[in-house]
């Protein structure tokens, strides 16, 4: 969790958002961050990574034992993803909510799934499921060095003194 900064009474938590190979190959990735700025999230770390197979391996090793985890690996070492992480106020459980269902089928009308998605296997973008996950997830995606502590200065639009 980062501190707040100047709005240090504000408690922000970071998420890990991943673009998958599907929307990168799609063009959603601008429309993708959009919905996150827009919402007032703040980006404060960003790259597009050809993912090796054993950042996949290691990223999804509570899925190691499924049947699909071979095809899994394949399909996100295919193509680049664009690994995110965004800071704001309950930003895991936000994120998870724009992001929609996994099942994009299942997944409501103005989710990211929901709007872009329509196979379980293509389903647009990885969002932590929780603040332990979003955690581990960013410290194997980034170098402590590429994630950045800046003060937005449209904060105190976004943010009400709590």
């Amino acid at each position: 969790m980062a501190d707040g900064g100047f709005f240090g009474w504000i408690s922000m938590e970071r998420t890990f958002i991943a673009i998958k190979p599907d929307g990168v190959q799609r063009g959603l990735v601008g429309e993708i961050l959009q919905r996150f700025e827009r919402r007032g999230y703040k980006i404060v770390a960003l790259k597009c990574v050809q993912v090796s197979e054993e950042l996949a391996k290691s990223h999804y090793a509570d899925l190691s034992e499924r049947p699909f985890f071979p095809g899994l690996v394949a399909f996100i070492t295919s193509s680049p993803v664009v690994a995110i992480v965004l800071e704001g106020k309950d930003a895991v459980a936000t994120g998870r909510t724009m992001i929609g269902a996994t099942n994009p089928l299942s997944s409501a009308p103005g989710t990211i799934r929901g709007d872009y998605g329509i196979d379980v296997g293509r389903n647009i973008i990885h969002g932590s499921d929780s603040v332990a996950s979003a955690e581990r997830e960013i410290a194997l995606w980034f170098a402590p060095s590429e994630v950045i502590d800046w003060q937005a200065n449209q904060a105190k639009w976004i943010y009400e003194k709590v």
